[in-house]
């Protein structure tokens, strides 16, 4: 079983796994490092130099090679729910956690974030924030698909939400 954390970027997904495998003693990965591990270069650059549909390749061949393990807290990139292949992987890998935040929280996190704009190209030719809206409004309804749980984590403390994810999925994981 893997317990896998999705949601756009900058709601705790990278966060939360660690913490989460902490308290559950299993391993976690963000699918993103392992991504750009695998490519030996960021995600910007694979979008600038191979493009975005190739990227979304690599990142449906790493989330299926980590489906298949078990006792792992995945952070799965935002975009990985929105292959149906990807959505199947998930689902049947284990339980999927949508994190959620307003748009204004997302920005604010990103800006805060020094390595956001080295490392994660811009999906649209949009400002950062009507971006961000515009992306949570076609994402939702693939997240809440694909979600088990979802928890939102405006102005909670990583801690508090890692137990309330475990307390939701006792008996479960």
């Amino acid at each position: 079983m893997i317990l896998t954390l999705i949601g756009y970027r900058a709601t705790g997904k990278t966060t939360l796994a660690r913490l989460l495998a902490e308290r559950l003693d299993w391993e976690w990965i963000d699918a993103d490092v392992e991504i750009e591990r695998g490519a030996g270069k960021s995600i910007a650059r694979i979008f600038a130099e191979e493009g975005e549909p190739a990227f979304r390749d690599r990142e449906s061949e790493v989330i299926a090679a980590l489906c298949r393990r078990d006792r792992l807290v995945l952070a799965a990139g935002g975009g990985a729910p929105l292959r149906e292949e990807n959505r199947a992987a998930l689902r049947a890998a284990g339980k999927v956690v949508w994190l959620t935040a307003r748009p204004e929280t997302i920005h604010r996190r990103m800006t805060a974030d020094a390595t956001t704009a080295g490392r994660r190209p811009s999906l649209t030719d949009r400002g950062p924030l009507e971006e961000i809206s515009h992306l949570l409004a076609v994402r939702e309804p693939i997240y809440r698909q694909t979600a088990d749980l979802t928890v939102d984590t405006e102005n909670r403390p990583p801690e508090q939400l890692a137990d309330e994810i475990l307390r939701q999925l006792k008996g479960i994981l």
